[in-house]
C-alpha cells in the first residue's frame, strides 16, 4: 500500500490503495491516446501550460511543503526551498523550451540537412521519496514542453504528493490524458515496461532500482535515464577562512537530514589542515544533536523518512565503528521517530564496508590525504560518479583537480546543488543519462535528420 507515515512520530496519517492491475493497464491507454493531440499543440502552447503549472506551485509553497514534512520528514524551511527550484525548473523550460527545440540546420557534403527535435511518446517516471517535487520537476516539466506524455510513479511514502502535483498539473490545463498519477506498485513495473506503448522510462531512486529497471527496460528496447546514487567526495586544498569552509560544508551535508544523492558524503582534506578541519567540524556537527519537530522551522536535526531508514544509516555507523572506523561524534538513534544523531567518522579504511558504500542520512567521513594526487585518488576510488567539489583558494588549482574526478558534476568551492539551467547527472553506478538545463529535454526527444 500507499502510505503516509509522519517520521517524527510514526504515527499512521494515511493509506492508499495500490492501483488495479486493469487500472494500470488503463492509465497506459490514457497516457497512448493522449500522445498524437499532445505532440500536434504548437511548442509555444505546451510551453504556456508549464507557465501557469509554475505559477500555481508558487501558490500552493506552503501547502506542497507540509506535505513533504508529513511525509518524509523534511523540514518546512527545506520544502518551502524546494518548491522554490520546482517553480524554476518549469519556468525555465517554458521560456527556453521553443529555442531549444528549434530545427537545427546542417550543411552536409552535396546539400543541406535540418535537424527536426521532437517527442518520442509515452513515458513512465519512477521517483524517490527524498524529494517529492523537485524530482518529478526535472523530469516532467521538459517532457510536457517536448510533447511527450507522462505515467508517473511516485514512491509509496509520497501519495500526497503525487495527487498533489497531478492536480496542479490539471489546474493548469494540462489534459488528464498527457499526465496521469498512479499508484501502481513495484510489482507492476515489468508489465508496464514490456507494455509496447510505453517507450521510455526514468527513474530516480536507488542502486539497486536502477539495476531492476534497467534490466526490464532493456529487454523491452526501451529509453533510459537514471538517477541513482552517489558517495560525492568534497576535497579541501586549503582555505583562507576555516569556520566558513567547515560551516559551508557540514550544512552541505547536513541538508535534508544527509538524504540527497548529490551531497557530499567524503570529505577529503589535506594533511597540513586535516586536524583543525576534523576538530571544528565535530564541533559543528554536533550542533545538530537535538531533535525536533520538522513543521518547526527552528529545528535542526529532522528525521530521516522512516524508521527503517534511521535503523539502516545506524547500522552501517555500528558496522563501520566495529570494523576499526574513530566515532568522532554522534551515530546513536534517538526515539520516538526516525531519528539519528548527526555524525562524523573518520580513520576509515578501504577493508571497511563504509569505504565504498553510500550512506543515506547524515553522517559525514572525514579522510586525509597527504597530497593533492592522493586527494583525487581517494576520490575516484568509489564506484559511483554522480558529483563532486573542490575547495580552495587559487581557482586555477582546484579547475585543474576538477577536471580530474571522475564524476558528471563538479562544482568549485560550493558543495552540489541544483540549478534549473545547468545539466545534472552522474556516471558509473550513479547512473546513465541527464536532467535540467538544455540536455534536460534532449533525453526523450527524437532528432529527426532531414534531408533537403
Amino acid at each position: 500500500m500507499y502510505s503516509v507515515t509522519d517520521p517524527a512520530t510514526g504515527v499512521l496519517i494515511e493509506e492508499v490503495a495500490n492501483s488495479t492491475d486493469e487500472e494500470v493497464r488503463e492509465s497506459i491507454g490514457r497516457v497512448h491516446s493522449g500522445y498524437p493531440g499532445w505532440r500536434r499543440r504548437t511548442v509555444e502552447e505546451r510551453a504556456a501550460i508549464v507557465a501557469r503549472a509554475a505559477d500555481l506551485f508558487e501558490q500552493r509553497t506552503d501547502e506542497l511543503a507540509a506535505i513533504m514534512t508529513q511525509e518524509m520528514g523534511k523540514r518546512i524551511n527545506e520544502g518551502r526551498g524546494e518548491v522554490g527550484i520546482v517553480v524554476d525548473i518549469f519556468r525555465y523550460y517554458a521560456e527556453n523550451g521553443p529555442a531549444l527545440l528549434a530545427d537545427e540546420p546542417l550543411d552536409i557534403k552535396g546539400g543541406r540537412a535540418v535537424i527536426t527535435k521532437g517527442p518520442i511518446g509515452a513515458l513512465l517516471g519512477i521517483m524517490p521519496w527524498n524529494f517529492p517535487c523537485y524530482q518529478v520537476a526535472r523530469f516532467v516539466a521538459p517532457n510536457l514542453v517536448l510533447g511527450n506524455t507522462i505515467l508517473l510513479k511516485h514512491a509509496s511514502i509520497c501519495p500526497r504528493s503525487g495527487r498533489a502535483i497531478e492536480e496542479i498539473l490539471r489546474a493548469a490545463g494540462v489534459p488528464d490524458d498527457v499526465y496521469v498519477n498512479t499508484y501502481a506498485s513495484s510489482r507492476q513495473i515489468p508489465a508496464i515496461l514490456a507494455d509496447p506503448r510505453i517507450v521510455g522510462v526514468s527513474l530516480t531512486g536507488s542502486e539497486q532500482a536502477g539495476v531492476s529497471v534497467a534490466a526490464e527496460a532493456g529487454k523491452n528496447l526501451k529509453k533510459t535515464v537514471l538517477e541513482l546514487g552517489g558517495s560525492d567526495p568534497l576535497i579541501v586544498l586549503d582555505t583562507a577562512d576555516m569556520d566558513e569552509t567547515v560551516n559551508s560544508t557540514a550544512t552541505a551535508r547536513m541538508r535534508n537530514c544527509g538524504q540527497s544523492c548529490n551531497a557530499p558524503k567524503r570529505m577529503i582534506v589535506l594533511a597540513d589542515i586535516y586536524d583543525e578541519y576534523v576538530d571544528r567540524l565535530t564541533k559543528r556537527v554536533a550542533e545538530y544533536y537535538v531533535p525536533g519537530d520538522p513543521a518547526d522551522p527552528e529545528t535542526k536535526l529532522p528525521p530521516l523518512a522512516s524508521n527503517a531508514a534511521a535503523d539502516e544509516v545506524a547500522g552501517q555507523v555500528a558496522k563501520a565503528v566495529e570494523q576499526g572506523a574513530t566515532l568522532r561524534t554522534g551515530g546513536r538513534r534517538v526515539t520516538p521517530g526516525a531519528f539519528l544523531e548527526a555524525t562524523v567518522l573518520t580513520d576509515v579504511t578501504p577493508e571497511m564496508d563504509a569505504y565504498y558504500e553510500e550512506i543515506f542520512g547524515p553522517v559525514v567521513i572525514v579522510f586525509k590525504a597527504e597530497t593533492e594526487a592522493e586527494a583525487i585518488a581517494l576520490a575516484n576510488d568509489t564506484p559511483f560518479g554522480l558529483g563532486a567539489s573542490v575547495w580552495g583558494t587559487d581557482d586555477e588549482r582546484s579547475r585543474r583537480v576538477a577536471e580530474q574526478i571522475e564524476a558528471g558534476m563538479v562544482y568549485l568551492n560550493r558543495a552540489g546543488g541544483s540549478q534549473a539551467d545547468l545539466p545534472f547527472g552522474g556516471i558509473k553506478r550513479s547512473g546513465m543519462g541527464r536532467e535540467l538545463g538544455p540536455a534536460g529535454i534532449e533525453e526523450f526527444m527524437n532528432k529527426k535528420s532531414i534531408r533537403l
